[in-house]
């Protein structure tokens, strides 16, 4: 890659080891025992947080990671990490320098320098030292996989640029924890779980309410019979995605922004603010559309309560295409069999401000929410809004029922329980290879179904739309020379 350039801070010394520790059939690289010496006059004193006493964790037992992508999701998910006692994030790497935010939803300031300083300075907080200045700085992410005793990444990058640092991560033996959807294309998805599962490496996509209480909940539910045997399931998201057209004047790059390595695998065009940093979920080129962005939550309780399938049709109906960018709304029909069931269910997906039919039970006065799911059994209808309490309707009847012991693991944020994986296993919930694979590969299946406006027939085990060569052809796209899986 072009336009290399490194910034390392170490002004605390490491010792870093190679030796290996096996868990569980996972094998996990830890460091040597960190120094850090602290000397006033001829007086040397080891800090606390070194020998790992009370309530400390000694270096040797934290996981050493890297920030790929520090905007604003990449920055919220480093301040989870840096708020872990047993993780340390040691470098960051962000094709931006620094990047004003003030005008997205995330606010405030990102980029690789501020996210390094506020690395340092959440440590230096954490020490309780006057300064630290341990975290390295980095453009380019194969940099960043070189830095010494790196155990593990995180990356946040759009879309498109998901899945190349990932592989390169774990073809090195570095855990890997990647933002929803796992990747841009059907085979990259695919890919990175066959590889994950070869390597022996932890792996979690970053759907945090993967984790939560009120999704388990609604698994739960599901899956200890509240409303019998599933037979519709209907997803929708409030988001509004693509409907525009290609911007035509090519305004200067921004003092400090690396272009070329933003644009990566995906075809070269000029910089223009309506793509980066916040708008590139619209354009075809660089996002997933509604479907990647809240499918990877919303359709998530779905099919961890299910299953997924071996085989599955897909259609779709939209608003009209957009060269570029993506159309506004949209509705995708999933069918197919889960495992254990003679009996096949749809799931239907709708977004740009479509919801399903309301359903007869659901009170007069009262509404579908903006985003959520709705699950139809034989014996019963739930309703759940996106990240909230799910309900059986109506209301009478959830007032009437008694929630099932809980059997899913508790007691772990997603960032925890992809930390303690990187320590000692088991599997998170969300790996690659078993579960945000298979999720990402439907959710892009979907877009593909959006693209084509045809019903394809999906074989997972022989990865192929059956019935349809060009949409075939579809499930991943020649990289720009110079870019590699």
């Amino acid at each position: 890659m072009r336009n290399r350039q490194t910034k390392q801070c170490t002004n605390m010394s490491q010792s870093d080891g190679q030796g290996n520790i096996s868990t569980k059939g996972k094998v996990v690289s830890r460091r040597d025992f960190l120094s850090v010496v602290s000397a006033a006059a001829t007086v040397s004193i080891v800090s606390r947080s070194v020998l790992g006493g009370a309530g400390r964790v000694a270096p040797s037992d934290r996981v050493n990671i890297g920030s790929i992508g520090v905007g604003g999701q990449g920055l919220n998910d480093m301040q989870a990490f840096l708020g872990i006692p047993n993780a340390q994030v040691v470098a960051v790497c962000d094709i931006r320098r620094e990047c004003d935010y003030s005008k997205f939803y995330y606010g405030g300031v990102a980029g690789r320098e501020p996210a390094r300083q506020l690395v340092n300075d959440t440590y230096a907080s954490q020490k309780n030292v006057a300064k630290y200045d341990g975290c390295a700085s980095y453009v380019d992410f194969h940099e960043l996989l070189q830095h010494s005793g790196l155990d593990a990444v995180h990356i946040a990058t759009p879309d498109h640029m998901h899945a190349i640092p990932a592989m390169a991560a774990i073809r090195q033996g570095k855990h890997v924890y990647c933002q929803k959807p796992l990747t841009y294309t059907v085979r990259e998805s695919r890919e990175l779980g066959e590889a994950a599962r070869q390597q022996g490496v932890v792996t979690q996509m970053g759907h945090q309410l993967h984790a939560t209480d009120k999704l388990k909940r609604l698994v739960e539910m599901i899956q200890s019979g509240a409303i019998g045997q599933v037979q519709e399931i209907h997803c929708w998201a409030g988001s509004t995605y693509g409907g525009l057209a290609r911007p035509e004047d090519t305004p200067p790059i921004p003092d400090g922004f690396e272009w070329d390595q933003w644009i990566g695998p995906a075809p070269f065009r000029p910089y223009h603010p309506d793509y980066a940093p916040f708008r590139w979920r619209h354009w075809k080129d660089f996002g997933t559309a509604s479907l990647g962005d809240f499918g990877c939550h919303i359709m998530d309780p779905a099919m961890w309560a299910v299953g997924f399938p071996e085989a599955m049709t897909i259609e779709a109906s939209s608003s009209p295409h957009f060269e570029d960018s993506y159309s506004v709304a949209n509705i995708v029909r999933y069918r197919f069999l889960p495992p254990g069931r003679s009996t096949a269910i749809t799931l239907t997906w709708y977004d740009g401000g479509l919801k399903p039919f309301r359903p007869a039970e659901l009170e007069s006065g009262r509404d579908l929410p903006n985003s959520g799911g709705m699950y139809i059994g034989n014996q019963g209808t739930i309703v759940a809004r996106h990240g909230g309490d799910a309900q059986l309707i109506p209301a009478a009847k959830m007032e009437k029922y008694s929630l099932p012991e809980p059997f899913l693991p508790r007691g772990e944020t997603h960032y925890e329980e992809w930390v303690r994986a990187c320590q000692s296993g088991p599997l998170p919930l969300s790996n690659f290879s078993d579960y945000a694979g298979p999720l990402t590969e439907m959710i892009l299946l979907g877009n593909i179904a959006i693209e084509t406006q045809r019903r394809l027939e999906w074989d997972s085990r022989s990865f192929k739309i059956t019935n349809d060569e060009e949409a075939n052809q579809r499930l991943h796209r020649e990289y720009r020379e110079g870019w590699t899986l």
